[in-house]
């Protein structure tokens, strides 16, 4: 557990921009909301959600890390049972089924926690390797441990989540030493795969959507709507923005998920580039922070750790502003930090905790 003397190696720094997001985050949900009917309760549901988040990354911080790797499996076996239980007995929304009810407005979306439960599996497995250089069977373990929850997560479907678990096992495998050669190898049989994803994996909405990422315009009142619109929003704001509460896209119902796929879209609408600018700031140093917690870290164990967790959430950063500018695919990911969302708040800001548990625990044996 916490030892008093471990409090002066916490990244209060880190923490105070990774707080400032999730206000940034909370005043623009309540701007984008306040005109809607029920807006009142995302507001306050996002700040149960932060204070519940800040209770994870506490419980997270806490805890020796490498005692949390000792029970990943445990914790990997029980976000995969939460996920199968979604498959069957998960409440549908938007022909989607991806969340447990618990009643009391409160519903869990398992496949948010379901990044960081990989990023421990795939860290424990790679540190627990001897060695100094990875082989086909390793990879191929890693590949199974994130394979079986992204296959659970796509039947729901939320192909957008699932994918993100992705860059955890390219990041924790780059990091353990695994060859260029193989990445190279690995990007051409994706290329060579993407005509048979393109029959067979992919569904008619996911294809229409990289169809109209593609020309947007024929199919204006469409598919291509919600992409249109997010660049009209980005591009409206100027130098300095419309003022708070004054976007008139994200106000008047004109932008499609102003609170939650493209609140970066808002932002920029209201606050302009220098808010912009502001945000992925914010997001740079939070990222920065935790490659030099990686760089840090007294052991494998822990360096891959970082690399996993870190490297789902810059994916997401990433993929979440480039479509908000319309120079991606439209897809549900949100924006880390910032957008509504309980249960992508809480595993957000737990993920963050293990972050600061590697490095606050940087000197201890």
């Amino acid at each position: 557990m916490l030892e008093r003397r471990l409090y002066f190696h916490v990244d209060w720094a880190m923490l105070a921009a990774v707080l400032a997001l999730c206000l940034i985050g909370l005043v623009q949900i309540y701007s984008a909301t306040q005109l809607e009917p029920g807006g009142a309760n995302m507001y306050k549901t996002q700040i149960y959600g932060i204070l519940l988040g800040l209770v994870a990354l506490t419980v997270c911080l806490a805890i020796d890390y490498r005692t949390l790797a000792d029970k990943s499996h445990w914790i990997y076996l029980g976000i995969l049972a939460l996920l199968v239980y979604v498959l069957f007995f998960g409440v549908v929304r938007g022909g989607s089924r991806r969340w447990i009810d618990f009643g009391v407005s409160f519903n869990l979306q398992p496949s948010e926690f379901g990044k960081a439960a990989v990023a421990l599996a795939l860290a424990k497995f790679f540190g627990d390797s001897r060695r100094g250089v990875l082989t086909y069977t390793d990879l191929g373990i890693g590949a199974l441990i994130v394979i079986v929850p992204l296959l659970a997560i796509y039947k729901q479907p939320d192909l957008g989540t699932a994918v993100t678990m992705l860059p955890a096992l390219a990041a924790i495998a780059f990091v353990a030493g695994m060859p260029m050669r193989i990445f190279g190898i690995l990007a051409l049989v994706g290329v060579l795969a993407a005509p048979v994803a393109w029959m067979f994996a992919l569904e008619d909405y996911q294809k229409e959507r990289i169809s109209t990422f593609l020309d947007p315009e024929k199919d204006a009142r469409g598919a291509g709507y919600q992409q249109i619109q997010a660049r009209i929003t980005t591009g409206s704001g100027g130098l300095l923005g419309k003022g708070f509460g004054k976007g008139t896209q994200a106000q008047q119902g004109f932008l499609p998920e102003a609170q939650n796929d493209f609140i970066f879209s808002a932002l920029a609408e209201e606050r302009g580039f220098a808010g912009v600018l502001v945000a992925l700031g914010l997001y740079l140093f939070v990222i920065l922070r935790s490659l030099e917690a990686a760089r840090l870290a007294k052991d494998r164990l822990g360096a891959y750790l970082v690399a996993g967790v870190l490297a789902c959430f810059t994916f997401q950063v990433l993929y979440n502003v480039m479509m908000s500018a319309g120079l991606l695919p439209v897809k549900g990911l949100t924006l880390p930090l910032m957008s509504y969302g309980g249960s992508s708040m809480i595993a957000t800001l737990a993920g963050f905790g293990l972050i600061l548990n590697v490095r606050m625990r940087r000197f201890t044996n």
